[in-house]
């Protein structure tokens, strides 16, 4: 879509933020079927706009709205996130619901097409501090006060795990048009298994490398996680599941190389990466098979739908064996864990 330029620095000035006076500077950054972020620049004030475009459906606009939510509960706490600037919800202005927030100086791994920015791809020491600060960032957002920070109703945290089976069980019926060999046995075990304790707290819902940003050089240094379409109150184990879901047991192949937009080649391992969130976050990690075949099962459903719709589209292609990879994995795991509860 166009910004309106006259309507935005109208609402800018009655909003009372920087920049009275200034001319108002913006250019489009990225977006796709669902959001779209233009860069804005006006006298102090540098922030990002993000809009649904014109044909999104009405839900993004409530979308925007619970992610604004999100971000400005997030101001004042030490998760790594872009500031709150403003809101509004007058479609009279620009014709969607919007949010500003702070632009922020960094880069994303998505940007770099598999390879990282120096000094993180020669330096491969240089290169660990990514997946730790990765780690520390849901690690971090695990321990904010989501009620005190006005999140109640957000999510139902009430009966979290006892839905998800049910929840996602539905989804696939919905879409379903093979068969998911493995989906009974890693069901199943899910309807028999619970965590050893569930701890409400703020979760991203779709947490990777994809949706965070990095302050530019050495050392590595989270400067903001973003993208919070599926933010929630649940259990914030399940972002390090999905994390960690697809990261490799051996990390010491240079095969790792060219797969994928992030290089996982000599990065720390899943187990050095467990112990470090739990070390700050506070929580204990050792149900999180348990979460691992929760994540795997989601994904795989999750993907499923990508693959049903793809069309001609290779990449939605792609998600055909990877559902079934996914799948396969959960309930492999789900016949050799250890983990009962």
């Amino acid at each position: 879509m166009t910004i309106d330029v006259d309507r935005l620095t109208r609402w800018l000035d009655e909003t009372g933020l920087p920049g009275r006076g200034e001319p108002l500077e913006h250019r489009y950054v990225s977006g796709g079927t669902q959001n779209e972020i233009y860069e804005i620049r006006r006298g102090d004030l540098h922030g990002a706009l993000r809009i649904p475009p014109a044909g999104a459906p009405a839900s993004r606009d409530a979308g925007i709205l619970r992610e604004w939510r999100i971000i400005e509960a997030l101001d004042g706490t030490d998760v790594p996130h872009t500031a709150a600037i403003g809101m509004c919800d007058d479609p009279a202005v620009l014709g969607r619901t919007f949010y500003i927030m702070g632009f922020v100086d960094g880069w994303s791994p998505m940007d770099k097409r598999g390879v990282w920015p120096e000094p993180f791809n020669s330096d491969l020491e240089a290169r660990k501090g990514l997946s730790y600060q990765l780690t520390e960032g849901i690690a971090l957002l695990s321990k904010v006060d989501w009620k005190a920070r006005g999140l109640e109703g957000l999510g139902r945290p009430d009966g979290f795990h006892e839905r998800q089976v049910d929840r996602w069980t539905s989804f696939l019926e919905r879409i379903k048009k093979r068969e998911l060999p493995g989906f009974d046995t890693a069901a199943a075990w899910l309807r028999a298994n619970r965590p050893i304790d569930f701890v409400p707290g703020l979760m991203h819902g779709d947490y990777q490398f994809a949706n965070v940003m990095f302050r530019h050089g050495a050392p590595a240094a989270l400067a903001a996680i973003v993208d919070w379409e599926m933010g929630t109150v649940g259990d914030p184990k399940l972002d390090l599941a999905w994390m960690l879901q697809s990261w490799p047991e051996d990390t010491s192949s240079p095969e790792l190389t060219g797969k994928g937009y992030a290089d996982l080649y000599a990065m720390p391992t899943k187990s050095q990466l467990l112990a470090h969130y739990a070390e700050v976050s506070g929580r204990q990690v050792d149900d999180f098979d348990y979460y691992l075949i929760l994540a795997k099962f989601k994904i795989a459903i999750v993907l499923e739908q990508g693959y049903q719709r793809a069309g001609d589209d290779v990449k939605l292609q792609s998600f055909g064996p990877v559902v079934l990879g996914a799948m396969k994995e959960a309930a492999d795991l789900a016949e050799s864990t250890d983990y009962k509860s």
